[in-house]
C-alpha cells in the first residue's frame, strides 16, 4: 500500500523527513524482529518494553518509515502522533481494507464462559454450512486450520489481519472472546462487531483493573462501542445475561437492540424446569409465548446461560430457532470445560477452567447437584495475578468439596509456597491437603477417590502448559489425570 495513502488515515501527525511519493509499505509490526524490507514499524510502548527503544534496529533491519509518540533519531521518516496504539489500530484496518466489515462478527465478553459460548456459536454456524472462524483463548481458527495465539484478544495488528485471512478462506461469521484488557488497551479499535454478548461478571484480574467497578466498566467498552445507528442491512444487537446485575446495567449503555437471556429473571430466551444428570442438562426454553423442550449433553446450569447465550446470538444473526436448538443438542463439549476424562475408573474424574471463585462455585454445584459419593477438588491459584481472590477461592472450594487439595496453577514468578499461604491464610481449624506439585495432587486425588466419588481438578482446564518462573513446562491436566487413573485404578 502506498505509504502516503496509509498514513493519510492519521488525522493529528507530524511527519519528520518527507515521505517520497513512490514508497509502498508491504507490511505493518510492532514487533523490531519481524521487520522485512520496506516495513512500517509502529513503537508501542507496553508493560515490558518501549518500542521506541528499537527504532534504529528496525530501521537497521529494512524498515522504510516509523510511527511513533517519543523523540526518536533515525534516518528514515517518521510519523509522530499522540498515541502509538490508536494510530496502530487505524493503519491496520486501512492496511487490511477493513476486513470486519465483510464478517458477521459475534463478540462474547464476560469473565466466565466465553469460551464455551464462542464454540457453541461456532458449531451453530457450521452445522448451517457456513464456513466459520474463532479467535479467543485456546487458539485462532480459520476454517480448520488452527494457529497459536498469545492473549485471549490479539492486538489489533494481529486482529485485522487475521480477518483479511478469514475472508481470504471464505469464512462468513467469526465468534471472538474480547477481554477486558484488549477492550481497555483498545485491542479491537477499529473491528466492526455485529453482536456482542454478555456472559456475567465476577472477581477476577484485579491486579490490572483494580476493583470491580473499573473492571464492569472495561466490559461494558463493547456495548457502548457497538453502534449508533439502526441500519436495516447491517444491524447490531447486545445480548445480555440479566441474571447478573451487571448485565442488567448493560442495557442503557448500548444504542444496539437488546436480547436478554436468563434462569432466574424475566428475560427473552428463559430456561425453566433444569433437569442436571452426570450425562447431560434438558430445559423448557420459553421464548415469544412458546415453550421449546431443550435437551443438552453438557452438564450443569451455568452451560445452560452459556446455551441461551449462544441462541440469542444466533437467532438474532437470523437463523431459525428450531435449526440453532437442534445444533446445541448435538454439542458433546468444550475442550477442559467441564471435560470428562475417560479411563476404567468407576467415578468420575472432571477437568474444568474454573479459575475465579465464581467459576468455581458453579462447577462444584453442578456437580453437587449429581453427585452419589463424595467430591474431591484439586485447585490451585496462578502467580502474578489478583491475589485477594485466593482465599475466596479457598472458601469457596472447602464449602462445597469434601477433600480439598490446595496445589500449583501457573506459579509465574511467585514462590508458590508462598501463593498457598496466600490461599488459605483465612481457613482456620479446617482439614485440607497441600501439595506444591500439581502432578502429586492430581494422582493423590485420584488415588484417594473411591466408587461413585467425583474428582474435580479445576483452574487450566485446557491449558497443556504450567508456567514456572517464565518458563512454560508442558502439562496437561487431562493427561495426567489419565495417566494417575492408569497407575492407581487399572483394571
Amino acid at each position: 500500500m502506498n505509504a502516503i495513502d496509509l498514513v493519510a488515515n492519521l488525522t493529528l501527525k507530524t511527519v519528520e523527513k518527507e515521505i517520497p511519493k513512490e514508497l509502498d509499505i508491504p507490511h505493518l509490526t510492532q514487533d523490531n524482529r519481524e521487520i522485512t524490507v520496506g516495513s512500517l514499524f509502529i513503537c508501542i510502548k507496553g508493560a515490558l518494553f518501549n518500542g521506541h527503544d528499537f527504532a534504529q534496529e528496525a530501521v537497521a533491519n529494512g524498515a522504510s518509515l516509523i510511527v511513533a509518540s517519543e523523540p526518536i533519531d533515525v534516518s528514515v521518516p517518521v510519523v509522530y502522533v499522540p498515541n502509538t496504539m490508536r494510530a496502530m489500530a487505524i493503519l491496520a484496518d486501512a492496511f487490511y481494507e477493513h476486513p470486519s466489515d465483510e464478517l458477521r462478527l459475534i463478540g462474547v465478553t464476560g469473565t466466565n464462559g466465553k469460551t464455551t459460548i464462542t464454540h457453541l456459536i461456532d458449531q451453530i454456524f457450521r452445522d448451517h454450512h457456513e464456513v466459520t472462524g474463532v479467535i479467543g483463548t485456546m487458539y485462532r481458527r480459520i476454517g480448520d486450520e488452527i494457529f497459536e495465539t498469545k492473549n485471549t484478544t490479539p492486538d489489533s495488528l494481529t486482529l485485522q489481519k487475521t480477518f483479511r485471512e478469514m475472508r481470504k478462506k471464505n469464512v462468513t461469521t467469526c465468534a471472538m472472546e474480547v477481554s477486558s484488557h484488549s477492550l481497555v488497551q483498545g485491542r479491537v479499535w477499529g473491528t466492526n462487531f455485529d453482536i456482542a454478548v454478555f456472559t456475567n461478571l465476577s472477581q477476577d484480574h484485579l491486579e490490572f483493573h483494580h476493583t470491580m467497578a473499573e473492571y464492569a466498566h472495561a466490559k461494558s467498552l463493547l456495548f457502548s462501542q457497538l453502534g449508533n445507528t439502526y441500519q436495516k442491512d447491517r444491524p447490531k444487537f447486545a445480548i445480555l445475561n440479566t441474571d447478573d446485575p451487571v448485565g442488567r446495567s448493560y442495557v442503557s449503555m448500548t444504542a444496539a437492540p437488546v436480547i436478554s437471556y436468563g434462569i432466574e429473571s424475566e428475560a427473552d430466551f428463559k430456561a425453566t424446569n433444569i433437569q442436571i444428570t452426570n450425562r447431560g442438562t434438558s430445559f423448557d426454553l420459553n421464548f415469544q409465548g412458546s415453550s421449546y423442550p431443550v435437551s443438552l449433553q453438557l452438564v450443569g446450569k451455568f452451560n445452560v446461560l452459556n446455551v441461551l447465550g449462544a441462541m440469542a446470538a444466533a437467532f438474532a444473526a437470523g437463523l431459525e430457532l428450531s435449526s440453532i436448538i437442534q445444533s446445541l443438542e448435538s454439542v458433546r463439549g468444550v475442550r477442559g470445560r467441564f471435560e470428562l476424562v475417560k479411563g476404567s475408573q468407576d467415578f468420575a474424574v472432571i477437568v474444568d477452567y474454573a479459575h475465579t471463585p465464581d467459576g468455581l462455585l458453579n462447577v462444584l454445584k453442578t456437580v453437587n447437584e449429581f453427585k452419589v459419593g463424595e467430591v474431591y477438588c484439586v485447585v490451585g491459584c496462578g502467580g502474578d495475578r489478583d491475589k485477594t481472590k485466593r482465599p475466596k477461592m479457598a472458601r469457596v472450594a472447602m464449602d462445597f468439596a469434601d477433600h480439598v487439595i490446595f496445589t500449583s496453577d501457573n506459579p509465574r514468578t511467585e514462590d508458590p509456597t508462598l501463593i498457598l499461604k496466600d490461599v488459605v491464610s483465612e481457613l482456620v481449624d479446617e482439614e485440607y491437603q497441600l501439595m506444591v506439585d500439581r502432578r502429586e495432587a492430581i494422582e493423590s486425588a485420584i488415588q484417594q477417590a473411591k466408587p461413585n466419588d467425583v474428582v474435580l481438578i479445576a483452574g487450566k482446564g485446557h491449558e497443556d502448559y504450567q508456567i514456572i518462573g517464565t518458563t512454560k513446562h508442558h502439562f496437561d491436566d487431562v493427561e495426567e489425570a489419565e495417566k494417575a487413573i492408569l497407575k492407581f485404578h487399572e483394571m
